[in-house]
């Protein structure tokens, strides 16, 4: 990966880990939690879209809503795990 590739997937993991955290009601686990989280959640939400059938383009809004509901998705298993 090219140095603008990985900059791009961190700020994008980053501002998905932040939403994601934002929109489950979370306080924010912090900086490097929101990147791995956003990173995470992008590979996964693209594994979920995939099976799913769902393509939603290639375009920044398209990737970061993957990112996203990738990182809800992650913040949600995460949560039952620590039950």
């Amino acid at each position: 990966m090219d140095p603008v590739g990985l900059i791009g997937l961190l700020v994008i993991g980053g501002v998905a880990g932040w939403l994601a955290s934002v929109l489950t009601k979370g306080k924010g686990p912090g900086l490097v939690a929101s990147l791995i989280i956003g990173v995470m959640g992008a590979v996964l939400g693209n594994l979920i879209f995939n099976i799913l059938g769902v393509n939603l383009g290639a375009g920044l809004s398209e990737v970061l809503i993957t990112a996203v509901v990738g990182a809800i998705v992650l913040l949600y298993l995460v949560s039952l795990i620590k039950k």
